[in-house]
């Protein structure tokens, strides 16, 4: 079970763009992998460049990493409710919300990854925990079925999704200012 991707009949259409992204093995392995390159990269940013906005209103590198660990809270508890046979038809959240009443740009970069590696942590330790009969149980998420699954493969998705974001749209400004500091 662990090493098949989702089909699309187990979540709703929306969270295709990011069971897309997952490759295919095992996802605990690719969530462990993907784990130590998210903190071998985010330890590697400056705290001016945690708190980078690659324009006006966006979220700083720190609140994007911040949301994705939020995020994975949420998935977490309803891949648990799936996983242990009490699902439910889950509710979405705000994502705007959540960021608008989050700190994450105050805390030091340091911090913000050390939260973000403690919910990893327990993604891990929930998942190398279900018997294989958890992974196809199933709740429900905006009027579709969601197996826990395809719960673990969004909270992949979602991250990897973010990751490219920050890679493309932020790293990029710190690749073009490094470059003027170079001598010709």
């Amino acid at each position: 079970m662990l090493k098949r991707i989702p089909e699309t009949k187990e979540y709703p259409p929306y969270f295709e763009t990011y069971v897309r992204l997952v490759p295919e093995g095992d996802i605990m392995q690719i969530l462990k992998s993907q784990f130590e390159a998210t903190v071998s990269f985010l330890s590697a940013l400056s705290e001016q460049q945690g708190s980078y906005r690659y324009a006006e209103g966006k979220w700083s590198i720190k609140e994007v990493i911040g949301h994705v660990t939020d995020n994975e809270r949420v998935w977490n508890y309803r891949l648990l409710r799936i996983a242990r046979n009490n699902a439910k038809e889950f509710s979405g959240y705000e994502e705007d919300v959540f960021a608008a009443h989050a700190t994450f740009d105050d805390w030091p970069i340091a911090e913000v990854i050390q939260d973000y590696s403690a919910v990893r942590q327990s993604t891990l330790t929930l998942l190398q925990g279900l018997p294989e009969s958890a992974w196809i149980r199933e709740g429900v998420l905006y009027h579709h079925p969601l197996t826990a699954r395809a719960a673990a493969y969004v909270i992949a998705g979602h991250e990897l999704h973010h990751v490219n974001v920050i890679k493309d749209r932020y790293q990029a400004a710190f690749s073009s200012e490094n470059n003027g500091d170079k001598e010709s």
